[in-house]
């Protein structure tokens, strides 16, 4: 016979694993409320989407945290906010190209 389904059928050897950065205190006093719920209705307005806005209210959050020592002081590149190129930049070096005409 099966033992699938059965109580207590057959013992699981699974170990939790401990979160990648550590445990941090919840905002309790709601010091960062706030932020987080203009996030939460950024995410919600676009469906989840990648937005810049979006992304600058996450920084706001974190630096929020930091700030009232709810998490450890980091660099943003080392939560998943990358240093993005400067958006005037068309070609990398700033230089334009000159075209010649020939008619």
């Amino acid at each position: 016979m099966s033992s699938f389904g059965s109580p207590g059928g057959g013992k699981m050897n699974t170990r939790p694993t401990p979160p990648e950065r550590g445990s941090f205190p919840l905002d309790h006093d709601g010091e960062c409320k706030d932020v987080m719920k203009k996030y939460l209705g950024c995410m919600k307005r676009l469906k989840g989407m990648n937005d810049p806005e979006c992304r600058n209210l996450a920084k706001a959050y974190l630096t929020c945290r930091m700030d009232n020592n709810l998490m450890a002081r980091d660099e943003f590149k080392n939560l998943g906010f990358a240093d993005e190129p400067p958006k005037d930049n068309k070609k990398g070096d700033g230089k334009e190209e000159k075209k010649e005409i020939l008619w």
